[in-house]
């Protein structure tokens, strides 16, 4: 491993972070106001898209193997989805959400967040196979 994977991880993961930042408070203030219950939607949302945008993206380096490099590999399989997508966040809220006065609102979240993101992953590849089939 060389200083440059560190850095092209880190370019990515730097732009990942911050949209996950900013969606996760964008979607979460949206959606519990019409909503009026207090989850947190941002991070479903990240790690929802994040999974299907990642198997978007899998699939279509598996496609062209040949014409994608490692630096692009890592800045932005590595790096930005990485940093995008947050699993110590959720397993986080999701025992906070469990601990609290609502426990079936809390295990609810966590089902309806790992069969949401598993989707995520199954319509990613739908859309890719769509998109770039060979």
């Amino acid at each position: 491993m060389s200083w440059q994977a560190f850095f092209y991880v880190g370019i990515g993961g730097f732009f990942g972070a911050n949209t996950r930042y900013f969606l996760s408070l964008v979607v979460t203030e949206r959606f519990a106001s019409v909503t009026g219950v207090a989850l947190p939607y941002g991070t479903a949302f990240v790690n929802i898209t994040g999974s299907m945008l990642l198997a978007m993206l899998t699939y279509w380096v598996a496609q062209r193997s040949g014409f994608v490099s490692d630096t692009a590999k890592l800045v932005v399989g590595t790096g930005f989805f990485g940093a995008y997508t947050t699993f110590s966040t959720y397993a986080n809220e999701s025992i906070n959400l469990i601990r609290g006065d609502n426990v079936l609102l809390g295990w609810t979240y966590v089902i309806g967040t790992n069969l949401l993101c598993l989707l995520g992953v199954v319509l990613g590849l739908w859309f890719a196979n769509r998109l770039w089939a060979v």
